[in-house]
This record gives C-alpha cells, sequence and structure tokens, in this order.
C-alpha cells in the first residue's frame, strides 16, 4: 500500500476581535499574505484583514487509504481551532475541503510528460 498525500483546507471567519488583537494581525499580516500561502504538516495561515475577516489554514498530511483523508481533515480543522484558541481570537463558519492527491487530475504538463514516459 503505498501512501497517500492530503491537503486540507480549513476556512472561517474571525469574529469578535479587540482593537489590539486587530492591530496584532494587521502588524503580521505580510508573514500570513496570501501569496505566501503554502501547504505545510504544521498549517499555514493567511488572511487579508482589510478586504475582511476571513482565514485560511492549509495542510498537508498522509494516509494509507482513501479513508484517511477524514481523520486528516478532523487533525487539521482541531489545529486550526486550537492555534486560534491559543491566540485569543474568536473564530466561526469553520468549514474544510480535502483533497487526496493521488485522486487528483493531472495538469496537461503532467499528461504530457506520462505520456513520454517521464
Amino acid at each position: 500500500m503505498s501512501t497517500r498525500t492530503f491537503r486540507v483546507i480549513v476556512r472561517g471567519v474571525i469574529d469578535g476581535l479587540g482593537a489590539e488583537q486587530c492591530a496584532e494581525l494587521l502588524a503580521r499580516a505580510s508573514e500570513h499574505d496570501v501569496l505566501h500561502a503554502a501547504f505545510t504538516p504544521e498549517g499555514h495561515l493567511s488572511y487579508d484583514l482589510t478586504a475582511r475577516p476571513a482565514f485560511t489554514f492549509r495542510f498537508l498530511d498522509s494516509g494509507e487509504a482513501e479513508e484517511d483523508i477524514l481523520e486528516a481533515t478532523e487533525r487539521a480543522e482541531a489545529a486550526a481551532e486550537a492555534w486560534l484558541t491559543e491566540h485569543g481570537y474568536g473564530y466561526k463558519n469553520l468549514r474544510s475541503k480535502a483533497e487526496d492527491l493521488s485522486q487528483a487530475p493531472l495538469g496537461k504538463r503532467q499528461r504530457r510528460a506520462a505520456a513520454q514516459g517521464f
């Protein structure tokens, strides 16, 4: 059995921030810019509070079976909730979406390389 790679996105809305918390997030906004977003095992947070109070965590996980994607999603949600709670940030409307990369369709370049035997 081969290892499957999962990408999990956890989204939500930041809720009930005080002025100090908002200033802290705005000061660290460059670290969490969507242009630097990446899927990582520990999760990468991105947001743009000047546009809207939404956030996205991107997680990279793995498992042996297709069903492991459910546990990966639960771990990602728990990690996002823990991070937000640890930092004292309220949140609402948490939702997740997961993708098993072994099931993802190949892009045009990948199909061409596969056809050429690379």
